[in-house]
Formats: C-alpha cells, structure tokens, sequence
C-alpha cells in the first residue's frame, strides 16, 4: 500500500512538473491543473529535493527550465505518452475485435464445428488473427494461453466464465448391412453376440452405460477392436466392421445420410451440455467476446445435427 501511494505522488509530481515546464509560470500550472498555486510549488520543490538537482530557475513571472530539468522533461513527456498509447490501445481492444485469438476443442468438433466458424469469423473482423489447439484432453486455458475453450461435459466449479451452446449424447452405432447379418440389437445385454469396436479416446475401460427405466445398467464387454481416435472407430463401424459408441456429434452426418444407423436409443443416458468458456467476463477484449457471442449463435443454430436429434 505505502510503494503504491509513493508511485502516485511520483506520479502527481512529475505531472506537476511537465505543467509547469510547458505553461513557463505556477499560476498559469496551476489554474491548468485546479490547483493552488502553493500546491504547484510545493510538488515541483518535492521533486527537486527527491533528485537533488534543481530543475527551474525562478522568477517573479515565470520559469525557465535548467540543463537537467530540459532533460527531465523530454524523459517524462515521453514517458507520458507511451502511457497514454498503452491505455488507448487497452481500451481500443476492448471495443474493436483485434489481435490474436487461441481456441481449444476436442479434436472431432473443432474440425467439424470450430474451424469453419472461426474462418467465418476471421473473415468478419480482419484484424484478428487466430490459433487452434485441437486435442481431445482438458488443457489449462491459462498456463496454455488460451482465450476460449469448448468443453463437453458437466462443468467443474472454476473461475472461468461459461456460455452454453447446446448438447450432445452418447450414441451406439452400426453400418446397415452388419446390423443386416447380425444378431438384433434391441437391449444393451444383446451387445455380447456382436462385434465391439472400442474407441479408447473416449474410455480405456471396456464398460458401456446404459439406462433401463431409471436403473443404471453397466455392460461389460470384450471388444474384438481397440484403437485409440474416433475416426479409427467410426470408420471401423461405417465398414459394417461392428458396433461402435460415440457422442452425437461426430456421426451426425452419417446418421443423416443413412451410412450408420443408431441403436439402443432408449436405453441411452442423459444429454451432455456444451458450453464456450473464457476467463475475464464482460471485461474480456472484444476479440473474445465477440468470437463467443458469434460461435454461440452457430452453434445454437446447429443444435439439432450436435444432439443427431
């Protein structure tokens, strides 16, 4: 507290001082600044002490600035204006879109959803540049640097300020012509006479959950495929290969086109929200508000295909 007030009156003498230097009287300082002319004089003589160099010659009428005072005043005046460049430029970012923007998402949604929003977006505020990290793990939003992360998922309590998007679900999948050939599928204990393709991204544990009435019901299987992306397993399962489970997200399309076809939708669990998550609020730059109020809007939009509803 004390190195604080200490910088402020550093900072009212200095000022102090520059008035005088540009106004060439107390007086004339003083009436620019509201203040008495003792006040003026008392500041400009508690400068001078503290540097031990005298800095104006006085007069009756006016000042004149010394060698060194000359020099003091070129320094602060510079000084005073790089701070006056650094507020406007703060406040300049937090009311126009500019600089650089970094984005996290999970790997599949930030192809199939962030990316052609984010070039849309780019193309809407030219000056602001932008970066991804797709990777399908919670990252630090802070120790990473980033200004905006899509999370999947019940929210941890946080600091972090959070906008909701939408849902997605868990959705167990197969090509027509496997569920053609194949046993039926019509309760999740039937998953035991079929082939299982088990996306490790998702879980390491070989355990689906499925919901019959309001019980919980764990399936355990052997799956006869383990690979460790999302592509690898719906691309299994688009092959008619076997039985896959994903979020919604990633098969929307494919359930729309008819090349996968859901199964054991009744016995699936609840739905997971989606939200945007940043750090400052509405004191954010605008290059983050924006972004997010701009994503929010899309996605909303694309509710439906996110949930494959």
């Amino acid at each position: 507290m004390f190195q604080k007030l200490e910088s402020m009156d550093r900072f009212r003498e200095l000022s102090t001082f520059v008035a005088v230097a540009e106004e060439g009287a107390f007086n004339a300082a003083a009436r620019r600044l509201h203040m008495s002319p003792p006040a003026v004089t008392r500041l400009v003589s508690a400068l001078e002490a503290r540097l031990d160099v005298q800095l104006v010659t006085r007069t009756t009428r006016q000042v004149a600035l010394t060698d060194a005072g000359a020099r003091l005043y070129g320094d602060v005046v510079r000084i005073l204006a790089d701070l006056s460049g650094a507020e406007a430029s703060a406040a300049g970012s937090h009311r126009v879109p500019v600089g650089a923007l970094r984005i996290t998402a999970p790997v599949m949604f930030g192809q199939r959803f962030i990316g052609p929003i984010l070039r849309d977006y780019l193309d809407r505020y030219s000056a602001v540049t932008a970066e991804t990290l797709f990777v399908d793990r919670i990252v630090d939003m802070i120790d990473e640097g980033l200004d905006v992360a899509l999370r999947i998922g019940e929210l941890p309590d946080s600091s972090l300020f959070a906008t909701a998007v939408g849902t997605v679900r868990r959705v167990t999948v197969a090509a027509p012509d496997y569920l053609a050939r194949m046993p039926d599928l019509e309760t999740p204990e039937a998953l035991h006479g079929h082939r299982i393709i088990l996306a490790t991204a998702m879980s390491d544990a070989a355990v689906w959950e499925f919901v019959a009435g309001r019980r919980r019901q764990q399936i355990k299987l052997r799956p006869r495929l383990s690979v460790n992306t999302m592509t690898a397993a719906i691309d299994a399962a688009l092959s008619g290969w076997g039985v896959a489970r994903v979020l919604s997200y990633q098969v929307a399309d494919e359930l729309t086109s008819g090349a996968l076809v859901e199964v054991l939708r009744d016995h699936e669990d609840r739905e997971m929200p989606i939200h945007l998550l940043h750090a400052e609020g509405r004191r954010a730059a605008a290059k983050i508000r924006t972004f997010v109020d701009f994503a929010a809007q899309r996605l909303r939009a694309d509710a439906a295909r996110l949930a494959a509803s």
